[in-house]
C-alpha cells in the first residue's frame, strides 16, 4: 500500500479534569513517570515489571502467590505467566467483596425486548452463583470439565458463566444465535459435559427458539450429559428425562449453603472461545484465570476509563469475545454492567439511546455498522432522550468511515464525548490499539497500543513503517495473549508466527499517521491488490459512504486478467433511493474510465445493467475515481438490500467473495441473515444473464 492518509483533523481534545481524572493518567505518575509516552516505553521495555504492577494496581488476589511473573523458557510463543500462584478469577469478580460494601452495589443490571427489567448487587449475583455452582457439583461436575452456554443475555447467562469458573470447570461460549451444527462442532472439540440453554430468547416481537437447537446440536454429541434449561420466552418445549433440568432444579440442588470457590492454578484453563476462519475447522483459543480477565480488566480500566461508578453496556452476545470480556473486566474492576436480550433497534431506533437514559448507562460500546444503519432515522430518535449519564463511547468490530464516526461524535456525543476505538481479537485477549481520556482524536484513530503491548506497524520485510499502511504486528507477549489453539498448537504457530521470527503477526492493515495516531484498515487478507497497487476493502468503504445516497457497503477483490484483482462493491442505499432511471440511452451502455496504459493498467470499462440505478452507480464510479484514483476504479457495483453481517453487525467480507465468486464460504454459523447471500447470488447471477 502507498502514501497514508486518512481521518483529517482533530476533532476531540481531552480536558484537564478529563486527563488528571482518568485511570491511566493516576497509573503513570503512581509510578513516578512524566508522560503517557514513558509508561509506554516502560511497559514494553520490561514486561514482568509491568504486569506485576497492573496486577497489583487491579488489587487481583491469590491464594498462593507466584514465584515468577513471566516464564520465557518455553519461547515467546509459549510463555506462563504468573508461575506457581493459585487464584481463580471468581474470588477476584465476587468473593473479595463480600462482607464490604460493595457487596451492596448493583453488579447487573438487564433489560428485554419485551421491557422486563431487572437487577443484581456484588451479594445477591454471588449467592445465585453459588447455588448453580453447587448444583453443578451435585450433576457430578468437575474442574476440568467443559460446559457449553447457550444462552440469550439474561442476569442467568452471568450467574452460569461465573459459577463454572467457580468450580474449576471451562466456560464454553455459544453465540445464541448458532445453528445446531455449529453448536455441536465446538461441543464435540472441547468434549463437553454439560450445556446451559433456555427454552427460546425474543427478536423482534418474535419467539426465537434455542432449546430446540440444543437438543438436535447434543445428539450430534456423545460427551454432553446434563442440559440445564432457562424459562426465557415460556414457549413449548421438550425435556429429556434424565438429561435435562429446568434453572430452579438446580438452584433447589445447590441450595445447600456456601459454595467453595475452586483454588486454580493461575493457569488453568478457563474459557475455550472459538473463532471462525476462511477455511478449516474453528480455533478453539485457549485461556487461563490469570490470562484472559486480566488483559481485559487492564483494557476497560487504561482505555475506558472504567471506574465502579460507572454502568458499562457493550452491545454484544456471550458468543463473542466482548461477552466474556464484559463479564470479567467489570466485575473485576467492581462496576456495573447492563445487559440487553433483544434486538438493539426495537420496537423502534430510540431503542438504545432510551435505555442510556432509563439506566443511566455511562459507557456505550457501539459497531460502526450500528451506527450507520440508525444514522438513515436522523437525529431526532437520538434528541428525544436525555444521555447526561453517557461520558464516552466505546467501539469496535471493524473500521470506521469519517461521515458515520462524526455523525456520533456530534449528533449523539454533542462534541464533547469521545468514542475510544478499540481493535484487537479473542486470542488477544481484548486489544492491541486503543483510544483512552488522554489523547486528542481524529475520527477512527486509535490513541495507539497499549500498555504491555508492544505493537508495531511494519512493511513485507518487517521493518517498522510510518506514513504508510502496513500489517500490525506485536513483538513480545503479554499476559492475556492465548495460550494457544485447542489441540491444535501447530496451527495457531501457523497463524500468528509464521512469518517473521518470533513476532506475532495479527493480520490487520494498519499505519500510524504524522500526528502518532493508529488506525487499522481491515484485515490483511481481505487486502485488494489492483495491478500490483495494495488497496483495504476500508478504503474504499469510506470513500462510498460520502455519497448522500448510501447507507453501507462492503468491497471486495475478484480475479481480473488484466489487473490480477479488480475491485467489486455490494451498496445498501438508504431510504427513499430505491433506485430511478438513468438518462434515456445510456442504460446498459458500456462506459470506459482510463485509457491504455493508464498508471498501468489499461483500458478500465464497465457496463451499467441495472438500470434503476444508472445515475447512483455513475455517480458512485465518478467518486471513487476522484478518492481513489482511475486505476482503481471497480469493475462491478452491486446494489442490495442487506450485506451479510454478524449479529453484532460486523460485515462479512470473506463471505460475500467466495459467494461472488461461487464458492464455498466456509463456516458461516455466525452469520445472521443468510437471506443476504441469496440476494448476492441472485443479484450477481442477474447482471452475467443480462450480458
Amino acid at each position: 500500500m502507498a502514501e497514508f492518509e486518512f481521518g483529517g483533523e482533530i476533532a476531540w481534545r481531552p480536558s484537564r479534569v478529563q486527563i488528571e481524572d482518568s485511570n491511566l493518567y493516576q497509573s503513570y505518575t503512581r509510578h513516578g513517570l512524566a508522560s503517557l509516552d514513558e509508561f509506554m516505553r516502560a511497559s514494553v521495555k520490561d514486561i514482568a515489571w509491568f504486569w506485576d504492577a497492573l496486577l497489583r494496581e487491579l488489587d487481583v488476589q491469590f491464594y498462593e502467590p507466584y514465584t515468577q511473573v513471566v516464564d520465557l523458557s518455553g519461547g515467546i510463543q509459549f510463555p506462563q505467566w504468573c508461575v506457581g500462584g493459585k487464584m481463580n478469577v471468581v474470588h477476584n469478580c465476587l468473593d473479595k467483596y463480600i462482607g464490604t460494601p460493595r457487596e451492596n452495589q448493583i453488579a447487573v443490571k438487564w433489560e428485554g425486548e419485551e421491557g422486563a427489567t431487572r437487577t443484581l448487587t456484588y451479594a445477591q449475583l454471588d449467592r445465585e452463583v453459588g447455588r448453580i455452582a453447587n448444583g453443578l457439583r451435585a450433576l457430578g461436575l468437575k474442574k476440568g470439565d467443559a460446559i457449553g452456554v447457550f444462552m440469550p443475555m439474561t442476569p442467568e447467562i452471568v450467574v452460569a458463566v461465573l459459577a463454572i469458573a467457580k468450580i474449576g470447570a471451562v466456560f464454553l461460549p455459544l453465540f445464541s444465535g448458532y445453528g445446531a451444527g455449529a453448536a455441536a462442532v465446538r461441543l464435540n472439540d472441547a468434549g463437553a459435559k454439560a450445556l446451559f440453554t433456555a427454552d427460546g430468547t425474543f427478536r423482534r416481537g418474535q419467539v426465537v427458539p434455542m432449546k430446540q437447537t440444543a437438543d438436535e446440536a447434543v445428539r450430534q454429541t456423545s460427551s454432553v450429559k446434563h442440559v440445564i434449561v432457562l424459562p426465557r420466552a415460556k414457549n413449548r418445549i421438550e425435556m429429556q428425562h434424565g438429561r435435562d433440568h429446568w434453572w430452579d432444579e438446580i438452584v433447589t440442588l445447590g441450595d445447600t449453603g456456601n459454595a467453595e470457590t475452586e483454588k486454580t492454578d493461575a493457569e488453568d484453563l478457563l474459557m475455550l472461545i472459538y473463532t471462525s476462519g476462511t477455511t478449516g475447522k474453528p480455533k478453539g483459543a485457549v485461556h487461563t484465570h490469570c490470562g484472559f480477565p486480566i488483559k481485559g480488566a487492564q483494557d476497560m480500566y487504561h482505555g475506558l476509563d472504567v471506574k465502579p461508578t460507572d454502568t458499562l453496556f457493550w452491545m454484544t452476545d456471550m458468543g463473542w469475545m466482548m461477552g466474556p470480556w464484559e463479564v470479567y473486566g467489570a466485575l473485576l474492576l467492581g462496576a456495573t454492567m447492563f445487559l440487553y436480550d433483544g434486538a438493539p433497534d426495537y420496537p423502534a431506533p430510540n431503542r438504545v439511546w432510551a435505555m442510556v437514559e432509563r439506566h443511566n448507562i455511562s459507557l456505550l460500546g457501539v459497531s460502526p455498522t450500528f451506527v450507520r444503519a440508525l444514522m438513515k432515522y436522523g437525529d431526532e430518535p437520538v434528541k428525544k432522550y436525555s444521555l447526561e449519564s453517557l461520558r464516552a463511547f466505546g467501539s469496535t468490530g471493524e473500521p470506521w468511515n469519517p461521515t458515520s464516526w462524526l455523525w456520533l461524535f456530534n449528533t449523539v456525543g454533542e462534541g464533547k464525548r469521545p468514542i475510544i476505538n478499540y481493535s484487537g481479537g479473542t486470542e488477544i485477549s481484548g486489544g492491541i490499539v486503543m483510544g483512552n481520556f488522554l489523547t486528542p482524536q481524529k475520527p477512527g484513530s486509535f490513541a495507539g497500543p497499549l500498555p504491555g503491548i508492544d505493537a508495531d506497524v511494519v512493511d513485507e520485510k518487517g521493518n517498522s513503517v510510518r506514513g504508510r499502511v502496513g500489517e500490525l504486528v506485536i513483538r513480545q507477549p503479554w499476559i492475556g495473549m492465548t495460550r494457544g489453539f485447542w489441540k491444535d498448537p501447530q496451527r495457531y504457530l501457523d497463524a500468528y508466527w509464521a512469518r517473521f521470527p518470533n513476532v506475532w503477526v495479527h493480520g490487520d492493515w494498519a499505519a500510524v499517521d504524522d500526528d502518532g495516531l493508529w488506525y487499522i484498515l481491515g484485515r490483511s487478507d481481505d487486502v485488494i491488490k489492483v495491478a500490483g497497487k495494495r488497496l483495504g476493502p476500508a478504503e474504499v468503504e469510506s470513500a462510498l459512504g460520502k455519497h448522500p445516497a448510501v447507507q453501507e457497503s462492503a468491497a471486495i477483490g475478484a480475479p481480473d486478467e488484466i489487473k490480477g484483482e479488480a475491485v467489486v462493491c455490494f451498496v445498501m442505499l438508504k431510504a427513499g433511493y430505491e433506485g430511478k432511471e438513468g438518462r434515456e440511452g445510456e442504460e446498459g451502455k458500456e462506459g470506459s474510465k482510463g485509457t491504455e496504459g493508464n498508471e498501468g493498467v489499461g483500458d478500465m470499462r464497465y457496463v451499467v445493467r441495472d438500470t434503476r440505478y444508472a445515475n447512483i452507480e455513475r455517480e458512485l464510479r465518478e467518486l471513487l475515481v476522484d478518492e481513489l484514483g482511475k486505476a482503481l476504479m471497480p469493475k462491478a457495483i452491486y446494489f442490495v438490500n442487506d450485506l451479510p453481517r454478524t449479529r453484532n453487525a460486523k460485515i462479512m467480507r470473506r463471505v460475500a467473495r467466495a459467494v461472488y465468486l461461487g464458492q464455498d464460504p466456509g463456516d458461516i454459523s455466525a452469520l445472521e441473515n443468510t437471506r443476504a447471500l441469496e440476494e448476492i447470488k441472485s443479484v450477481v447471477l442477474k447482471q452475467k444473464i443480462s450480458r
